[in-house]
């Protein structure tokens, strides 16, 4: 398959998403609109299928877009959306990223833009999760511009380091200080608070500073 093969089923899965959100209603039994249950499985099916094949199943594309989709409420489907495009943006660019790869700058300002927009719809934790993934891929990028390891061998094949090991390694390594790496720690916490289902053990203020300080941090700490 050729890039400008990936660029048109990238554009054919941003159209379904936004169709899908189109069609979006709401149930007898729930206030908020829902993708309908066809639109849901089929966006689903679909876009999990198109990035393994292009990105690997370990990339944050997958974790995210997976996430994303967890259930088919419609600003989960916005979430999705917000992937699909990040994806969009990077194949029109003209470059691909493996799991070993690096993600531009201009795609981790489309997760932190995407990620701006659920905290205005006080949608704070899908938020939380895009903000932590994103800050978990820059880790990498960071050690892999500085040759640290970013998976782990002891298996006999590679399984992606987790990101407070990253965090280590770098802080180890004088990338940033004590006081940074205090505060990654803290914002990975709360991303894996919001990642499993703990929404009551912090509030929209404290996702949206951890979104200011992600956001300043990526700045500042540059390969």
């Amino acid at each position: 398959m050729t890039l400008k093969d990936l660029q048109v089923r990238s554009d054919e899965l941003v159209g379904q998403a936004q169709v899908a959100l189109s069609n979006a209603r709401v149930g007898p039994h729930s206030t908020t609109p829902s993708l309908r249950p066809e639109d849901w499985t089929n966006l689903r099916a679909s876009g999990l299928a198109f990035i393994e094949s292009t990105f690997g199943r370990s990339h944050s594309y997958y974790q995210e877009f997976n996430t994303a989709l967890s259930n088919s409420y419609d600003y989960h489907g916005k979430y999705a959306l917000g992937v699909l495009t990040a994806i969009q943006n990077q194949l029109r660019g003209g470059w691909i990223e493996t799991t070993r790869g690096l993600v531009s700058s201009e795609v981790f300002a489309d997760f932190l833009e995407m990620a701006e927009h659920l905290l205005e719809q006080h949608y704070k934790d899908p938020a939380a999760v895009l903000v932590g993934s994103t800050l978990e891929e820059h880790l990498r990028q960071l050690c892999a511009a500085d040759s640290l390891p970013v998976e782990d061998f002891s298996s006999g094949k590679p399984v992606p380091l987790k990101a407070e090991t990253l965090n280590g390694e770098l802080a180890k390594a004088n990338k940033y200080s004590k006081l940074d790496q205090k505060q990654i720690t803290a914002w990975l916490d709360l991303r894996n608070k919001a990642a499993h289902g703990k929404y009551s053990e912090y509030s929209d203020v404290q996702a949206a500073q951890m979104l200011a300080g992600v956001r300043e941090f990526i700045a500042r700490v540059r390969p």
